[in-house]
């Protein structure tokens, strides 16, 4: 299907060649034009006065009367002050509407032969998933779908941090307190069990620090000397040996947080290609650590930590390998960063990390470079804000966060109660009435998130994201749900609506046209910024733009035959381009509502 910019470009072109010549030595500048102007495409004129020697408006009307002249498919041309605003016809409309119908991937892109690879999620398993990973998932999920769209080959992969002294403390204290507890015993399931015993560390360890404290020892000498906190460094040091006692309760307690992460991830509707686990990329991330020793790149403290003098780049000392020998999280970033360059044959690494992790990242990046990796250019860090409540920020370590498995079950059981309150589950069977309540309480919670520019810092308010008015998940299913309505009863009527159509289009009519015409420029503006949050604004107009029209014309007692046929099929494209741009985000649409 050609593309409308380049087809306006290529009669501007045309024109100002007849009439000036050396259009090939001038860039054109060719925009769509303003809301608040009449026209389609704009043509800023101020470069061309060069050649054609007259006044920004002549130069102007001249182009504009030139290219009407030729082109049939555009209308109309009207000039404010240097700028030439082109109408395209209602024909050109037509013939566009018809090459979306025929087009059976619209808003697919040519594959392009890169490969990216995009991490999300990275949980630790030390605690369940909550509302900030529930904003990572949906985030990288998403964008690796946009990516998909605009012809990528994508990887997406998990790291799961499985190592380390946050999964000592919860091992520890499941040992010093736990008696014995399993998800089966408890009835909890694995991740939640095992997040219960990091809280139960922070709340020992807290009240070791005040009796220390209590006693004369300075808090900074008694957060490092607690009882507790020695010994769970030890337990880490036990861990990197190997030790068999250890090994196999951080085996065990793992398993039952990979079996609770499962459920997570189903009923959040995400997957993953590849899994990476830290406690197998540590041990090549330190083998790094000594070539980049040998090369002279790091330097070894009297303590026997390593590190990176990064000054002279604007940063500060970074250190890779602790004195004791174990390793840190820029450890073993090192090695899977090389693991997955190595074994995948990548063209692009994007980390979908919170903010908080800008500096880490640019330290990663600098830090490969300088080991002589030149593929750390091809890294990049999706920054997002963090998820905010109502009542303030969330603490892991204090158990104060929004459990994503409560947050879903709370999701689908509002979207179950107003949905029923506003008659949209009216002749559903059961298990129909259980189908949408899912559907839309996982898009209301998906939709809420991702339809804020990633970059942001959100306040998540679940009530007031299951609304089926405004720029919500619900009001886009439900526009979708009424459109295929509206198609079941045509079909149930006999009427045959689908293929070319050649009933006139009205202006309404051809703003629907223009908005669906925008889908794959808006797709690959998503892929370019790595933004779900396009897709999000999109959808939201097309079904705004769709219920406005619906409201305005009658479309099956429609009594022009050739009309009803035109409006049948235009509401079907809505329903597809919408249905399309929601799975882009993760989202599914009801067939019923």
């Amino acid at each position: 299907m050609i593309d409308i910019e380049s087809f306006v470009a290529s009669a501007v072109a045309r024109a100002v060649e007849e009439l000036y010549g050396g259009s090939q030595n001038i860039q054109l500048q060719i925009q769509k034009t303003r809301k608040e102007f009449e026209g389609d495409y704009t043509l800023v004129v101020f470069p061309l006065l060069r050649i054609s020697r007259q006044s920004p408006e002549a130069t102007a009307a001249q182009i504009g009367e030139k290219v009407v002249a030729y082109n049939a498919q555009i209308g109309a041309y009207n000039v404010i002050k240097g700028f030439l605003n082109l109408t395209l016809a209602p024909s050109f409309w037509a013939e566009r509407f018809n090459g979306i119908v025929s087009a059976e991937s619209f808003g697919q892109a040519a594959p392009t032969g890169r490969t990216i690879m995009i991490e999300y999620s990275s949980p630790n398993t030390n605690k369940p998933l909550h509302l900030g990973h529930i904003r990572n998932n949906l985030l990288g999920y998403s964008v690796a779908r946009i990516l998909q769209a605009n012809g990528h080959n994508v990887i997406k992969v998990n790291l799961v941090n499985d190592r380390g002294i946050h999964i000592c403390k919860s091992m520890l204290a499941w040992q010093l307190y736990g008696g014995g507890e399993t998800p089966q015993s408890s009835g909890m399931k694995g991740d939640h069990l095992v997040g219960k015993y990091y809280v139960e560390f922070d709340k020992h360890y807290k009240a070791e620090v005040a009796e220390l404290v209590a006693g004369g020892m300075e808090e900074s000498e008694a957060k490092h000397n607690a009882p507790i906190m020695r010994s769970a460094q030890e337990m880490l040091r036990r861990w990197e040996a190997k030790d068999p006692e250890v090994y196999g309760l951080w085996q065990k307690m793992n398993g039952w947080v990979y079996e609770g992460f499962d459920v997570t991830y189903k009923a959040l509707g995400v997957d993953f290609d590849k899994v990476y686990y830290e406690s197998q990329t540590y041990l090549l991330g330190k083998s790094l650590v000594e070539e980049g020793l040998r090369k002279g790149v790091f330097f070894r403290k009297e303590d026997n930590s390593v590190w990176i003098d990064l000054t002279a780049d604007g940063l500060d000392q970074k250190l890779l390998l602790r004195g004791d020998g174990t390793s840190v999280y820029m450890t073993q970033d090192l090695g899977t960063a090389l693991r997955r360059f190595e074994e995948n044959n990548l063209d692009d690494m994007i980390y979908v990390v919170g903010n908080e992790q800008n500096y880490h990242f640019q330290v990663l990046k600098l830090v490969l470079k300088k080991l002589g990796y030149t593929w750390s250019d091809n890294i990049f860090h999706l920054s997002y804000g963090m998820v905010e409540l109502p009542e303030g920020k969330m603490k892991s370590r204090e158990g104060t966060v929004v459990d994503a498995d409560d947050l879903i079950a709370d999701m689908v059981r509002t979207a179950r109660e107003m949905s029923a309150e506003l008659g949209k589950l009216d002749g559903c069977t059961a298990g129909e009435a259980d189908e949408v309540s899912a559907m839309v309480g996982l898009g209301a919670l998906k939709y809420f998130i991702l339809k804020v520019d990633p970059k942001k810092t959100m306040l998540f308010d679940p009530r007031e994201s299951i609304d089926f008015n405004g720029n919500t998940g619900p009001f886009i299913q439900y526009t979708h749900a009424r459109i295929r309505s509206i198609l079941r009863k045509a079909d149930e009527a006999g009427i045959e609506y689908r293929g070319v159509q050649t009933a006139d289009l009205l202006p309404e009519e051809i703003e629907l046209v223009k908005t669906l015409s925008d889908y794959p420029s808006t797709v690959a503006a998503a892929g370019e910024n790595f933004s779900p949050s396009i897709i999000a604004a999109y959808a939201y107009d097309l079904a705004k733009s769709f219920n406005g029209y619906y409201h305005d014309h009658s479309i099956l007692r429609e009594q022009n035959e050739a009309t009803r046929r035109m409006r049948l099929q235009l509401a079907a494209e809505v329903a597809r381009v919408i249905r399309s741009a929601m799975s882009l985000l993760g989202i599914s649409v009801p067939e019923r509502m």
